[in-house]
């Protein structure tokens, strides 16, 4: 949760990110990618499970492992996104095909209850309702938080999502 004062007044402010790798030790770029949002762009307040998904869009590519935080930071949600962006570029990502695979992914999923729609940025994330793998590791962490667009908590979006069998616990042992 970001903290800010207007008119004298502490305003709690809940950021939640939402990350995602399927290429090379897939684990490892989700812990690096927090190190550095540790380092550069906020504090990490509580991590859900990690999970693994089957890709979504362009199908023929490996398996995701996939999990949400919540973060505290003083960085504006443009300034936050340029942040992101660059510590995407640090771990490899390279934006060549839409939906393809990637080192990692770092998404704005909900930065308060700000609505924001511009040129660059889009929060609340616009397919989180309807992504699984956003919405089960929210749900870990901020099951009552309430969609500022949906009006409605994270636990009742997750009931709406079909195809359950397609996102599991992630085990390392587990070959995929």
């Amino acid at each position: 949760m970001a903290k800010f004062t207007v008119q004298g007044i502490m305003k709690v402010i809940n950021i939640y990110l939402s990350l995602g790798s399927n290429m090379g030790n897939r684990k490892a770029y989700l812990n690096d990618a927090c190190g550095l949002i540790e380092s550069e762009a906020g504090t990490i307040v509580s991590r859900s499970e990690i999970y693994e998904t089957l890709a979504v869009g362009l199908t023929e590519q490996p398996n995701f492992l996939n999990q949400v935080i919540e973060i505290e930071s003083d960085l504006d949600p443009d300034s936050l996104l340029e942040k992101l962006q660059k510590i995407e570029k640090k771990l490899g990502r390279r934006r060549m095909k839409r939906w393809g695979p990637r080192t990692i992914d770092i998404d704005i999923v909900f930065y308060g209850q700000e609505i924001i729609q511009s040129k660059s940025l889009r929060i609340p994330h616009p397919e989180a309702v309807n992504r699984l793998f956003v919405l089960l590791p929210l749900n870990d962490i901020a099951s009552d938080f309430i969609h500022p667009a949906e009006n409605q908590t994270i636990v009742n979006l997750l009931k709406k999502i079909p195809n359950k069998d397609q996102i599991w616990s992630y085990k390392e042992d587990r070959n995929r």
